[in-house]
């Protein structure tokens, strides 16, 4: 939490714009840094804040991988809502897979001027399941007992959620430089909230101070393929008071914001955030 108050001071510090970025399950807040150096060259004030209790590297996160355990969707929505709340200006957020969701979660509160959700995890009301989504929660879910803890994958898994689009070179360069373990809980919630009435895993869509929201969805992910982006934007779009949009970028998996195509990615969301803020 110290580190993420010391960039939030230094953020409110340097009167830019901040853009607070939301890492997902498996990854990191240093998952984003290459976007960080992007968005600070374009004069915003980059947020790369992590989950409650995130280590600050890979390496130590993999010998105590036990702190990730039982982080719901909600505790972690309410961290960065916190930390937003601490900034002197509202944020751009960008989020990337269950960051996706949380990115939605917070704009549906009015806390960001401009969203964008890459290969976000789904929200209740979204109903498509495929069955590469079912497969690559399958570590988790197959487990009950996985609710409360925290979860690696192996290689093989994280070449099919994250790396199936890449060579198994590069795959295996990406597990190695970003792979951590995971909180079960957030995949339990998501598996569960269209049939929970007090789910955590909410949207408020059609918040009248949600801001411009942008969609982007890997066309090969196997995590959060194009059904749930799509059925997501749908949702969305029947916000009324504010721009709702969705892109597809070619040939890209679950690990588009890692990957080498990062640029192409992260471009994509600027521009977008650019068009607004």
């Amino acid at each position: 939490m110290s580190h993420d108050l010391e960039l939030v001071k230094r953020a409110n510090a340097s009167g830019g714009i901040p853009v607070v970025f939301v890492h997902g399950l498996w990854l990191l807040p240093s998952s984003w840094d290459r976007w960080a150096g992007v968005f600070a060259g374009a004069g915003f004030a980059p947020v790369t804040a992590g989950w409650p209790d995130d280590p600050d590297t890979v390496e130590e996160a993999r010998e105590h991988p036990e702190v990730f355990a039982d982080k719901t969707v909600g505790q972690v929505a309410e961290h960065y809502a916190d930390l937003i709340g601490r900034l002197d200006r509202r944020p751009v957020v960008v989020g990337h897979s269950f960051g996706g969701l949380l990115t939605q979660i917070l704009a549906g509160r009015g806390l960001s001027v401009a969203s964008v959700a890459i290969d976000p995890a789904p929200f209740q009301g979204v109903l498509p399941l495929p069955f590469s989504t079912l497969r690559a929660a399958a570590p988790v879910l197959g487990n009950p007992a996985n609710r409360h803890r925290a979860v690696p994958l192996t290689f093989e898994q994280f070449q099919y959620a994250f790396a199936n689009a890449v060579t198994e070179e590069e795959a295996r360069e990406l597990f190695e430089e970003f792979a951590v373990a995971a909180p079960g809980a957030p995949l339990f919630q998501a598996a569960v909230a269209n049939v929970n009435p007090r789910s955590e895993v909410k949207v408020d869509s059609l918040a009248d101070d949600r801001g411009p929201l942008l969609i982007i969805s890997g066309e090969q992910d196997h995590t959060a393929p194009w059904a749930i982006a799509y059925a997501s934007y749908k949702i969305q779009e029947r916000n009324e008071h504010h721009v709702t949009e969705i892109v597809e970028i070619p040939n890209r998996g679950h690990s588009l914001t890692i990957d080498s195509g990062w640029r192409e990615v992260c471009d994509t969301a600027l521009n977008f955030v650019q068009r607004f803020v």
